[in-house]
Order: structure tokens, then sequence, then C-alpha cells
């Protein structure tokens, strides 16, 4: 008997009475013998009592615990056979030897012993096996958890589990939004009734596309409809790539300008407040990227289907008028202005530059072009601004501009809305108040909480949206030759001497700057290449191949400045029969740079988003870091395989 039940009886409490009765008795012969003897007698009882007790209790705990243990014996072996999950042991040839009779429920067979594990359960690789596996098994879901040591495995029925798990994940709510782009622009001209026609067969169709997928639409506003769906109908939409865009802009395709959709979804957040504005921002996204697509946004996941137009130029200046006045007041309310491009800028960004710089001027502001070492698409250009008289002192490196922020600083960043491509990001970090001017497709990466948001995707360059601001900074101001030249070469180079993405706006834009003293004469001079870089251009030309039938990939050997990739892949796309080019070099800091360039048949910004980068239906980029020329040719023929069989590439 253990230790702790034999201290019940003969403990040291016990001791201390007997030995406190021996000294009552004690005192008890002292007075008298016979009182002694008598007490004697009583505590000997006792004593044999205590005795008899002591051993009629080890007999009844030893049958209790003799009964209890047969007891657990016996419902253990009935709960492993009845229990439901089933139980297998095999051997080292992985041969079952013993299984329980819930086993036999699952297979349906009479007898497994002896049969091999792989028979039984041909999902099951005794080799392979994970601590814990789902498989599938006659039209069930089953848990297996494999012991190795005791080469013994648990098969448990979760089929029930795992389909409340998946309707869970099915009734996931989705909210979205349906925007109208550019009703006004495609009905512009229309009478009355065949505006109210178009718009009837427009809704109605966007409608029956929903009823069709069970979904909830709601139209809030003359131009947008409220969806709610669910995580499964989402999983339609993005399976059938959002088939609603083709199917509106192909029904009006007749007219003049298509008609076109944007769509915002939300989804996978805990909260209905936070999936409305994930919805919210996704429309902007694909507002800010030009419209004719959607974006959907899943938790932390951005995707994005369509794409496949170009913006729609805005017929007014409205936007312009007011976006102007805003920047205005901005300028007015800061000490020090500073204007940022993108990383290795071109052209456009620094004759945008100096353009804001212009307008800080003219508001009497004091303001300064952050650049780092120039590259030879803009050495022309700043070496003219080197010998003005007074441009060269409003330039200034990153780490001067680091030192001048102040609670009253204004950053204005130009051609570019990603703070990673900035040339210095830690000023994006510093200053409180950013200005973003952009005519590039808005990207999942943005800057946080900017106070004015300027993003046209359809403008032609960033320096025709600053060329339309600027007209409106003051009733009357001149601008000095270089700073409207600079604006001009920002236009000239982004247009390809207005032959891409160039509306009615670029050529009032131009005939601006023209009557403000812009030289075509020195945007030639600026614009010239030497014989070597023809010559260096022309071999990346010469190593093209042709693959998808319309597409032209080169590979340089080499290293070559940006300037020449970007003129090589416009090279190759003049070639008869190319819709898309896209050449691959490393660049002479080390990165391996992608351009890539179409007619519209092609979304290469789509593409280089795929590969890390961004830019224009018709234009776009992507720099990859540790990555050679080879592993970049074969990724971009994996991203174009996937654009293929997407529908991207049916030219």
């Amino acid at each position: 008997m253990p230790n702790f039940l034999l201290n019940r009886w003969h403990g040291f409490h016990v001791i201390f009475t007997f030995i406190f009765s021996l000294i009552l008795l004690g005192f008890l012969a002292y007075y008298h013998w016979l009182f002694a003897a008598i007490g004697s007698l009583v505590l000997f009882g006792l004593v044999y009592f205590t005795y008899l007790a002591e051993l009629r209790f080890k007999k009844e705990l030893n049958q209790y615990i003799a009964t209890l243990s047969h007891r657990i014996q016996k419902v253990g072996v009935e709960v492993l056979q009845q229990m439901p999950i089933g139980v297998l042991l095999f051997n080292e040839e992985g041969k079952i030897e013993w299984h329980n009779s819930y086993l036999l429920e699952i297979t349906g067979e009479k007898d497994l012993i002896g049969k091999k594990v792989s028979e039984v359960f041909s999902t099951i690789n005794l080799e392979e096996l994970n601590v814990k596996k789902d498989i599938h098994y006659q039209d069930k879901i089953y848990e297996v958890e494999f012991r190795k040591n005791e080469r013994l495995i648990f098969v448990m029925d979760v089929t029930e589990y795992k389909n409340l798990q998946s309707q869970y994940k099915d009734e996931q709510p989705v909210f979205g939004i349906i925007h109208l782009d550019n009703f006004d622009e495609v009905s512009q001209g229309m009478d009355d009734l065949n505006r109210s026609l178009l718009l009837s067969n427009i809704t109605s169709t966007i409608n029956d596309w929903a009823s069709k997928l069970g979904i909830y639409i709601r139209r809030y506003t003359s131009d947008k409809f409220f969806i709610v769906t669910t995580q499964k109908v989402l999983e339609q939409m993005e399976k059938s790539r959002f088939d609603i865009l083709d199917i509106v802009r192909e029904m009006t395709e007749d007219n003049k300008i298509p008609f076109t959709l944007s769509i915002g979804i939300g989804a996978g957040a805990s909260s209905l407040i936070e999936i409305g504005q994930m919805a919210q921002s996704s429309l902007d996204i694909a507002l800010g990227r030009g419209g004719d697509q959607a974006a959907v946004k899943v938790g932390e996941r951005l995707s994005f289907y369509g794409g496949k137009s170009n913006a729609v130029e805005k017929r007014t200046r409205v936007r312009a008028r007011v976006i102007a006045h805003a920047l205005k007041d901005l300028i007015q309310e800061s000490d020090i202005v500073l204007i940022m491009g993108h990383k290795t800028p071109d052209m456009d960004a620094i004759g945008a530059s100096i353009g804001i710089l212009k307008a800080v001027r003219v508001n009497d502001r004091k303001g300064y072009v952050v650049l780092d070492q120039p590259n030879p698409s803009i050495e022309k250009l700043l070496d003219e601004v080197s010998h003005h008289k007074e441009l060269p002192q409003y330039f200034l490196t990153p780490e001067k501009a680091l030192s001048m922020v102040s609670s009253r600083t204004l950053l204005i960043m130009i051609d570019t809305h990603k703070p990673s491509m900035t040339i210095e990001p830690r000023l994006v970090e510093k200053i409180d108040r950013v200005v973003v001017i952009d005519h590039h497709r808005r990207g999942e990466e943005f800057v946080e909480d900017p106070v004015l948001i300027y993003i046209e995707p359809y403008a032609s360059s960033t320096s025709e949206l600053v060329t339309e601001l600027l007209q409106y900074q003051k009733d009357k101001f001149s601008m000095d030759p270089l700073e409207a030249t600079a604006l001009l070469a920002g236009v000239v180079v982004d247009t390809k001497g207005f032959g891409f993405r160039t509306g009615f706006r670029t050529f009032d834009a131009a005939s601006f700057l023209r009557r403000n003293g812009a030289d075509p004469i020195l945007v030639q001079k600026l614009l010239k290449e030497d014989i070597e870089q023809y010559i260096q251009k022309a071999e990346l030309v010469k190593r093209a191949r042709i693959v998808f039938d319309n597409i032209a990939i080169a590979v340089a050997e080499g290293k070559n400045d940006q300037l020449m990739i970007a003129q090589a892949a416009d090279t190759l796309l003049n070639m008869s029969g190319i819709f898309a080019s896209f050449v691959i070099s490393v660049r002479t800091d080390g990165l391996t740079s992608i351009s890539a360039r179409s007619l519209g048949q092609v979304n290469v910004q789509l593409i280089m988003e795929r590969m890390g980068g961004g830019g224009h239906l018709t234009n776009a980029a992507a720099q990859l870091e540790g990555v050679t020329v080879e592993e970049a040719e074969t990724r971009l023929i994996e991203v174009l395989q996937t654009y293929q069989q997407e529908g991207g590439l049916t030219i």
C-alpha cells in the first residue's frame, strides 16, 4: 500500500494519541490502580479495533483497485474499438498488423489484416507522410495523423468540419463599387433620347450580369453602383477576369469613344467598415491607373484585371484649374518647397521639375530641385542649366535637402507616385506634406496620406500636366526660354515626337510653351545622340528575336544605360509586324533593366507589374536586383505565356 494511505492509520497523529493515552493511564494509576486497569483494557481495545479497521481498509481498497483496473481495461478496449477514429498498426513492410473496428466502417472492407497501407489508402505514402495530412477517400475528407516510431496511424473523419470551413470561407462578405468611367465623354453630342437609351442599356447589362452571378447591386449615384456578394462569387468573377469590362466596352465599340467601367473590390477583412474602405481604395487605384479595369484587394493581396484600353482624355480643364489653385495655396503656406523626381530622372522628370520650380518662384517662395548624379539622358539639359544665370542655384543634393526639412516644408513628387522610386525616399518619410503629380497608372505602392494628388494617366507626360498647372498660377507671367524648352523637351520625349499618347491638350500645352519662348531647335539639340550611341543601339536591336509571332525580345551582352535600353525598345517597336518590344540589359548601376513598349494591343504595364515594375499600357519598365539577363528573359517568357493564356496576347 502506498505510504500516503498507510499514514492514514499510523501517522504521527495516531502515535501522539496513544502516547497521550498512556500518560493519562499513569495519572490514573497514581490515584487508584482499578481505574488504571479499566483504562488499560479500554486502550488495548481501541488499539485492537484500529488494527482490524486497517486490515479491512486494505482488503476493501485492493478489491476496489482490482475492480477499477478491470473496468478501465474493459472500457479502454471498447473505446479503442468503437470510437469514431480509425486506428491501425503496421509493420516494417507497411502491412497492417492490427486495426480497430471503426476502420472497417471507413473502408467498407471485412478484414484489412495483412494488406498494405498503400493498397487501402492510395493517397498515403509512409515515406513522405507528414505529421498530419488531409486525404480524400470515398467522397470524404479524413485527417491522418502519423506516429512513425510506433508505426501507428490515426484516421479521423473531418468532412463536416472541412465543409463548414469551406462554407465559411465562401460566404465571407465582399463589397464592390462599379464606376462608369466616361459617360459624359461618350454621350457628348447625343440628344437626350439617345443619351438616356445608352445609359439604360449599360445599366441593364450591368444588372443582368449581377443577377446572373447572384450579386446584390444598388445604384447610389448617377455613375456608381454598390455591390454586395460573397467570396465564392468573387472567385467566379476573377476566374472570368471580370468579363463585364469587355462586355460593356464591346457593346459601345462602334462609338467614337468606347464606354468603359472601373471596379473596386474589397474583401478579406474582419470589419465591414474596413471592407468598405478597401473597396473605395481599390476603386481609387483602378481610376488612378486609367480606368477600364478592376482592382481587387483581398487582405494584403491586390490584383488587377482588364486595363485593355488607353485612358480617355478629359474634355475640360476644370480639374486642372482646381488642382492648380490647391497647389498654389499649399506653396504659399510653405517656407520651403522641395521638388523631387524618380531615380535616374529622364527629360520629362527634369522638365516638369523646372516647371514646378517656376510655379514656386511665381508665388514668391523658396523652391529647390533635388537631384543626385546626372545620367546621359539629361546631361545636355543639365549642361544648359549650368550656364543659365539663375537656375543652377535651385538644384541641390539629397543630403542638403534633408538638412533643410522643417515642419512647413512641402515636398512635390514629380513623374512618380512610388516612394521607393524617388531619388531620396527618406525625404518622403521625413516630410508630412507631400504632393504627387504624375501621369503613370497608379500602382499598389503609394505615398501615405498625401495632401494633394494629381495623377492623370491620359496625359502624354508629367510636363504636359505641369504646363497646364502653370497657366493658372498667375494671370500674367513670363517664362524663361530655357524653362519653357525644358518642359517642351519632356513632352517631346514621352510622346516620341508627338507620335504616341498625344491628345489635343498635348498640342495646347506645346502651343503655350512655344508662345512663352520654347525653342524647338534647342529641343532637337538636347535629344541628339552621337554615332557611338547609335551603333550601340543598333547592336541591341540586332540581338532581337521574335516570340508569340508579334513580340520582339532583345537581350544585351554588356552594360547599357537606361536611356539606351529605352531607345532600343522604341526602335524595335517601329519594326514591321511588331506589336510589343522588350529589351533586357544590365544597367551601369548593376541592376537588370527591362524596357517594354507596345502599340496598345498588348498591355505592357500589366506584364511589367508582374515582373516587379510598372508604367503605362504602351510604355513600361522594371528593374530587377540580383537577377541575370538570362534569368530575366526566362521570367519574362513565363509571364508572357501566362498573359497569353489569360487572353492578353490575342493580337
